[in-house]
């Protein structure tokens, strides 16, 4: 089902698949593994296979019946391109997108060589907003490229949880990126270097910049809780939005 969510830059979550498995060192420490095993223990529906991937067509229609416009973060408790999700439910996940011009759609994979596939023959909607994540340089970077390679309006990165520096990252071609720290009793830490020279690059392509989260350690370096660590980076907090391109 969609819910609000308290996720910083959106507004509900829908989730038409929940569960994934592991690809990259950024999934070491899943939040939405931990809370589909929390939902499980609780007998929520929908999660009666805990992180297992499961297909879950009967919340298809959920932004359909929603007539405010809404921003959607799609598949937060999964990644909509998992290799066990058939190509057949992602055009039904793509014609529910294009049936409701009045929402916004943001798409956020690790799997986006087969995001660049799905979309090699066919357009992404003009509401769908895609992105991967970046977390590091070794299996972040590459997905940057697999993204340059689809016509959508909106392209973003994610660098959440960063755990390297990720130097001169080339931001040709993108929209948007959003930076934030691990949060959750395993957090790594992030360096605010790390984060300024994201920043410094977002500033010199003229890229927006969001801040997201320090997460499980501040900016002194001290472990603590999301809450009290906060937002802030060089005395203020950064939420500039995207500017969309134009397609053709």
């Amino acid at each position: 089902m969609s819910t609000k969510t308290s996720i910083e830059w959106t507004e509900q979550t829908w989730n038409p698949a929940v569960g994934c498995s592991k690809v990259s060192p950024g999934c070491a420490n899943c939040y939405a593994e931990v809370m589909a095993r929390r939902l499980q223990a609780m007998r929520v529906k929908g999660y009666e296979n805990g992180f297992r991937l499961t297909l879950l067509p009967e919340r298809l229609e959920e932004p359909i019946r929603r007539e405010r416009p809404t921003t959607y973060f799609v598949n937060s408790m999964s990644d909509l391109f998992h290799e066990e999700i058939p190509d057949d439910y992602l055009i039904r996940v793509l014609k529910v997108i294009q049936q409701t011009p009045q929402h916004t759609f943001q798409i956020l994979t690790k799997r986006a060589e087969r995001m660049a596939e799905f979309f090699r023959m066919r357009q992404p909607p003009s509401n769908a907003w895609l992105g991967v994540t970046v977390e590091n340089r070794a299996h972040g970077l590459p997905r940057l490229d697999a993204l340059r390679r689809i016509s959508a309006r909106i392209r973003f990165v994610s660098a959440e949880p960063l755990l390297e520096n990720l130097a001169e990252i080339d931001l040709t071609g993108i929209h948007w990126v959003i930076v934030g720290g691990e949060s959750g009793p395993r957090a790594r830490q992030m360096n605010p270097e790390w984060v300024l020279a994201i920043k410094h690059m977002c500033d010199e392509h003229g890229v927006p910049f969001f801040f997201k989260q320090w997460g499980g350690w501040s900016v002194e370096g001290k472990k603590g809780s999301k809450k009290l660590n906060g937002r802030v980076l060089e005395g203020r907090t950064w939420d500039a939005s995207p500017r969309p391109c134009k397609l053709g």
